[in-house]
């Protein structure tokens, strides 16, 4: 009997995608958890097409490094327009660490970027950071709750299009996360997609929480 957690969004597709063999590893640990629904890859993100793929940089919608710069240079000046118009005219200027938005890029093969910031600016993060957890939360809290506001599928719940979501190792750049840190928070991110949702029941289980998700500081 397979008593693998599974996702409230149905027929949801993760792909983590990870070009150094550190990341994949790590990567490769989260998805064997998560054996009927997430995936590791190690390659371009770009690679094998997505209904989304997953831009994790900054809050104020700048595509010009890193990864971003490979998604300007595949998709064009449009999804960077798209992007700086979202945060400006949805976010009132700036895309908070933990929220996201899905703008349209324009390609029938991957017809949408996914905005899940996880820094203000480029830096490095600190130590005890728990941005990659908010960054792949917000990922999946859109696709189970947001209705898609651009593109091809405007109008429409993004738990019925968004359904093949390509993901990048979080923070892992820029903010130095270390591939083990990243690989933990994307984990319990994705954990939180399964089940009912629930507070915690004291400040203990909160701190608890907090503490599992920083892990060994430095790790």
């Amino acid at each position: 009997m397979n008593d693998a957690p599974t996702p409230r969004i149905a027929r949801l597709q993760v792909r983590l995608c990870a070009v150094d063999q550190p990341l994949h590893l790590e990567f490769a640990k989260v998805a064997e958890q998560f054996p009927d629904w997430v995936t590791a890859t190690r390659g371009s993100i770009l690679d094998d097409g997505a209904d989304a793929v997953v831009s994790p940089a900054n809050s104020f919608g700048f595509l010009d490094g890193g990864l971003d710069a490979t998604y300007l240079a595949h998709f064009g000046d449009r999804v960077q327009y798209a992007a700086r118009s979202a945060v400006l005219y949805r976010h009132d200027g700036e895309l908070l660490v933990g929220a996201a938005d899905a703008v349209a890029t324009g390609s029938g093969e991957i017809p949408y970027l996914v905005l899940a910031p996880t820094m203000r600016v480029p830096m490095t993060l600190p130590a005890d950071t728990v941005n990659p957890y908010l960054a792949m939360r917000a990922v999946l809290r859109l696709i189970e709750r947001e209705i898609l506001r651009e593109g091809p599928y405007e109008g429409q719940p993004a738990r019925h299009r968004l359904l093949r979501v390509a993901v990048p190792g979080l923070g892992t750049g820029t903010g130095r996360v270390s591939p083990r840190a990243c690989a933990r928070q994307v984990a319990a991110a994705l954990r939180w997609a399964c089940g009912p949702i629930g507070l915690p029941p004291s400040w203990l289980d909160a701190r608890m929480e907090q503490r599992d998700l920083v892990g060994d500081v430095g790790d």
